[in-house]
């Protein structure tokens, strides 16, 4: 199962685009801290679909993320092959939001214990 929690800090502001699809994303550069001191992780997370009023985020911000990790290929402007591994999100919101936070986390849970318990 393809589960992803990321907490941490927006590195960048959000950048909202559309598509030529007509679909619209959200891109953000999540910065996670080293568990052991050592270097952060910038992580890129894309969010197809969000709701038409998602949460107003900017740089600095303190965000929770849901979502899968997705590797994508595609052709540089060079024509080589170039590969880029990003999180696909399902939500996000804001750090501060805790009660928002919580009713998240325990839906990928719920999520993750219903996969894996065996077929009653």
């Amino acid at each position: 199962m393809n589960i992803t929690v990321l907490w941490g800090t927006l590195s960048s502001e959000p950048v909202a685009r559309e598509l030529p699809s007509g679909d619209s994303l959200i891109s953000y550069e999540v910065t996670t801290p080293a568990a052991d001191g050592g270097r952060a992780d910038t992580v890129p997370v894309v969010w197809f679909d969000p709701p038409s009023r998602p949460p107003a985020l900017e740089a600095g911000d303190e965000v929770v993320v849901t979502g899968r990790v997705r590797r994508r290929f595609f052709r540089s402007a060079g024509g080589a092959t170039v590969s880029r591994t990003e999180v696909v999100a399902d939500a996000v919101t804001p750090a501060r939001s805790r009660a928002r936070v919580r009713r998240l986390l325990d839906k990928r849970v719920a999520e993750l214990v219903e996969a894996t318990s065996p077929a009653g």
